[in-house]
């Protein structure tokens, strides 16, 4: 079933106290930058703590704008982005968002037109070798290199659900976490839950 953003999951969470604010980010200062860039000087304050208690996992494609895409307010959730939106990639992220800030519901958001399905790690490795052969020659470099798993993947809802095990089955994860999977779909701007 086709969902038109994640707006009705976020409406539904709870919210967190905002004993401790902040304003775009910075502690104290009197004026933000909108999502836009431009300053604003009538922020509110927002929450250290993501609002929604919801940690979006996502791809780094310049296409991908959570806040505008999903309906989000700055500070109703964390925004976490690697190439391909790839949970193995995130773990570190994901345990300080729930451990320290608090969420506990994680949305992996992967889109249509990623450039993870475009590439394998062998090719990869060896385009950054054939970059600067003199610095790879050495074998301690090459070896940062050739130990390198860039998570690429074949099948965009298998990748999904593949991130969605991982974390429902990490104990590295708070017991009980809300772990949903999403596709975007770059071409119309629409979301779909698969997982």
């Amino acid at each position: 079933m086709p969902y038109r953003v994640l707006s009705a999951l976020l409406r539904s969470n709870s919210v967190l106290p905002t004993h401790n604010v902040i304003y775009g980010g910075h502690r104290n200062c009197s004026s933000t930058t909108n999502n836009d860039g431009a300053s604003d000087a009538n922020a509110q304050p927002v929450a250290i703590p993501p609002i929604k208690r919801l940690a979006i996992l996502t791809c780094m494609d310049a296409r991908i704008n959570p806040f505008k895409q999903l309906g989000l307010q700055e500070g109703d959730a964390h925004i976490i982005r690697n190439a391909g939106g790839m949970a193995r990639d995130a773990i570190r992220s994901l345990i300080i968002s729930q451990r320290l800030l608090g969420t506990r519901e994680i949305a992996v958001y992967h889109h249509t037109g990623c450039g993870m399905v475009t590439f394998k790690s062998p090719g990869l490795r060896q385009l950054v070798k054939d970059s600067d052969p003199e610095a790879f020659a050495h074998q301690e470099n090459a070896k940062l290199i050739d130990e390198i798993n860039f998570l690429e993947f074949d099948d965009l809802e298998e990748s999904v659900k593949s991130d969605v095990k991982f974390l429902k089955e990490s104990p590295l994860l708070m017991k009980g976490t809300k772990v949903t999977g999403w596709i975007h779909y770059v071409e119309t701007g629409k979301a779909t839950r698969i997982v």
